[in-house]
Formats: structure tokens, sequence, C-alpha cells
């Protein structure tokens, strides 16, 4: 998929924060994916994405599956964070995930750099235990990144536990190539750098330490992108609203069993929304 325009990362931004607000508001996810396009810029895909959401979280009672088949719309990493807000084995509530996504958005609309990106994406992996295997592939595959950029992704995925974070960044920075060539001034690198020489002084202070020092003194020195943390405790209160979720998604099932023992089912309702069916390929919503 290709990098969106600016304005469609703003109206993410704008979607993703109003979806929280009024899920954690206890207002049922389909119901704000009804209404909620009416209010995004309509010359942007993303009214017509949320459509198709609609559609889709009626058939399955899962918003992921709507972010999985618009992949030419969202990206991979945005597709696993719904997803594991959805998987009842990890800790990782809708409210944090839709969270990660809207910061993400408003840092694509912000002059975004690969580096930046990187490291946030690595730091929700991390911080909220999401797992590295299917992470780090949802992150390579991000737009974002050159092939050199999903390589050294790929490398990092393959030596995680061998090699500390700080060195990966340290290693692969432009002050790490000043300082080889301090020594020997021909040196040349195997590998171009991907990182620049502030981030390789910040990466090379913080060897040895817990990698969320260096996190930290990224967001600080090079302004990057602060990954949202969960303050509150989970309260009996909050558990009822996750069951009363889990409850209203088995209604919608049970409907549609029931509507299809006795023969009608009403497939409209799952069909594409007609804005979308004669869109060319190029647009990113085709099949």
């Amino acid at each position: 998929m290709p990098i969106l325009d600016r304005e469609e990362y703003i109206e993410q931004f704008y979607f993703f924060q109003t979806l929280r607000e009024r899920i954690k508001a206890s207002i049922a996810t389909q119901d704000v994916l009804e209404r909620i396009d009416q209010e995004i810029l309509a010359t942007t895909k993303l009214p017509m994405a949320i459509q198709f959401l609609a559609t889709e979280i009626k058939q399955s009672g899962l918003l992921s599956t709507g972010f999985k088949i618009l992949s030419h719309y969202f990206t991979p990493f945005q597709a696993f964070i719904i997803k594991s807000t959805e998987d009842e084995n990890r800790k990782f509530s809708i409210d944090t995930g839709l969270h990660v996504l809207e910061k993400m958005a408003k840092y694509h609309a912000d002059s975004p750099l690969p580096s930046g990106l990187f490291v946030f994406q690595f730091e929700i992996l991390s911080r909220n235990k999401l797992g590295y295997e299917e992470g780090i592939t949802a992150m390579a595959n991000d737009p974002m990144y050159s092939q050199e950029w999903k390589d050294f992704i790929l490398f990092v995925s393959k030596q995680i536990g061998l090699v500390e974070f700080a060195e990966f960044v340290y290693l692969r920075s432009e002050y790490y190539l000043e300082v080889e060539r301090k020594q020997n001034p021909s040196y040349e690198p195997s590998l171009q750098p991907l990182f620049a020489s502030k981030e390789g002084r910040i990466a090379k202070a913080n060897l040895g330490r817990d990698p969320f020092f260096l996190f930290a003194a990224l967001q600080r020195q090079l302004n990057y992108p602060e990954v949202p943390r969960s303050t509150e405790k989970e309260t009996p209160k909050d558990e009822i609203m996750v069951v009363r979720q889990r409850v209203n998604d088995l209604e919608i099932r049970l409907k549609l069993i029931e509507a299809e023992v006795k023969g009608n089912v009403d497939l409209s309702l799952f069909a594409k929304p007609a804005i979308l069916e004669n869109l060319p390929k190029s647009d990113g919503f085709a099949d």
C-alpha cells in the first residue's frame, strides 16, 4: 500500500480519538461506526473505510477483520493492534489500542521519520507484551519503511534476546560511523546508517541499561512519539463493561444464526457498501 496523504492521517487521528472516547462512554462500537463516518472529511477515503468496518463488525462481531481486509488503506500494524485488543489472552484494552493508533496517526501527519516510527512501534510491542514475531512482521510491512529498513527490522526480530536494543540503534547510526572513522579514516560500513548521529549518541549512552530509558531519552531529546500507557487499574466496573461488550457481540452472532435457521438472512447487511463497489484498485478498496 502507498503512504497516504496527510489529510487522511489527520482524519484517522480524529476517528481513533473519537471512537476511543465514545467506547469509553459505554457506546457500542457498532453504533459509533454507523454514525461517525458523517463527521469525517468527505474528500478522504476514511468515510468509505468506516462504512466497510461497520458492515464487517455486523458479520463477525470483530473490528480487526475489517482492518485486515482493508489492507490497501490500514497498515498491517494497525490491524495487528486492533487484533491484539480482541485477544482474550492479552491484557491489552481497546482503549489503549485506539490510543496507540491515535498517536501513530498524529505522528504520520507531522513529518514522520522511519527511525521515530520504528522505535515507537517497537516500544508498543515491548511495553504491552504483544509478542515480537507477529508484531515485527507487521511493522516491516509498513509503507513508511524502505527495503533497507525492512531488512533491518526483520534482522532485529531474529536477534532479540541476543543483542540489546540500544546496540541495534548505535551500530546502525551515523555516530558509530564517526567513531570508527576517528580510528580508521578509510572505514566504510557494510551497511549504511539508518539512524542519525544524535540517535547514535543517545543509544551508546544507554548501552547496558533498561531499553525503556532509551525510549524515554529519545522522546525527550528528539521529540519521538510517546507510547500511551494505561494508568488506570482495572476495576469491577471495567470488567463489567468488557463482559457487556462480549455479550453484545454474542447477541449479534446468535441473531445471525437464528435468521439463517429461519431462512431469512438479509445478506445485504454483509455486502460491501455500494460506495466501495465501483472503486478502482488505485483507490485502495478493491478486492
